[in-house]
């Protein structure tokens, strides 16, 4: 798969409209999508495995996407064969009282993977360059300064930009997804949603009302996309209307990132060789 054919370039404006949502690349079916992703799990565990044990590196994940584009499952697939224990996942919703008198970054800062993790943002401090901007009332809540309110899209664009750079710069990889999933892909999933009683506690009214800004929301995404996109951190749009393509699309993203990293076990000393010998040698005779 040609992974470059998602990355947003940092240096030339995209057009949501350009990226084709239903596109599958070279899978001709389901099946096969879905035999190369338990493949890639198998892998993505085997990577997770070296990182954790390393603890040099870390992986932060951001996933954005309008309602029902697939976020959840997503992860639920891909990250199927990891150990927990290597592997944190945080859902941001609206921010609490506490949050709102933190800076904006502050919520999702405190909750960045250590090294040695994946960490992983179902929605994140894009939520504030994108849900603010459709909704700019919501800033009222945020008790802002007038010089916090000066060039607020062109400031935040540039702050959120600083931290992922100090993040890679401090051996965080940082991996941004957003899946894009078309207007009508929508409307039958929320159907579905309201067909199927086990879906009913997934969908909100509110989900309908957001929809009606749909072309608010695209303009946001798309001046967000060519404003954060970096060499660093650049922004992958994942065509979402097939989600068994999604999910397949992005575990090779990512375990082309890790496989990109300096991955390996600790190298164990001479002396603790030795040692080791000296403790089987004990266990054999005891």
């Amino acid at each position: 798969m040609n992974h470059d054919h998602f990355v947003v370039p940092h240096d030339t404006p995209i057009r949501l409209k350009d990226h084709d949502t239903a596109y599958t690349g070279e899978f001709k079916s389901k099946k096969d999508a879905k035999k190369k992703l338990r493949k890639d799990i198998t892998r993505l565990a085997e990577l997770q495995d070296v990182l954790y044990a390393q603890d040099v590196y870390a992986l932060l994940i951001i996933f954005q996407a309008l309602d029902a584009a697939g976020k959840d499952s997503t992860i639920k697939h891909v990250m199927s064969g990891i150990n927990p224990q290597g592997c944190q996942v945080f859902s941001f919703k609206a921010p609490s009282s506490e949050e709102l008198d933190h800076h904006y970054l502050w919520r999702c800062m405190k909750r960045a993977p250590e090294k040695g993790r994946i960490g992983i943002f179902n929605r994140s401090y894009y939520e504030e360059v994108l849900v603010t901007r459709v909704h700019p009332e919501l800033l009222d809540k945020q008790k802002l300064s007038p010089d916090a309110r000066q060039h607020i899209w062109k400031n935040r664009f540039e702050e959120i930009n600083n931290y992922e750079a100090y993040l890679v710069r401090n051996g965080t990889r940082v991996l941004k997804f957003f899946l894009n999933v078309s207007r009508d892909e929508q409307r039958q999933r929320f159907l579905d949603r309201i067909d199927r009683p086990d879906k009913n506690w997934k969908f909100s009214a509110n989900d309908v009302r957001e929809r009606q800004h749909w072309d608010e929301y695209m303009h946001a995404y798309e001046d967000m996309f060519n404003h954060t996109s970096t060499e660093h951190a650049p922004w992958h749009i994942i065509p979402a209307d097939h989600k068994w393509f999604m999910r397949g699309a992005v575990a090779e993203i990512i375990i082309k990132n890790l496989e990109m990293l300096d991955l390996h076990y600790p190298v164990v000393s001479d002396a603790h060789r030795v040692e080791l010998q000296e403790i089987r040698g004990q266990l054999e005779n005891d």
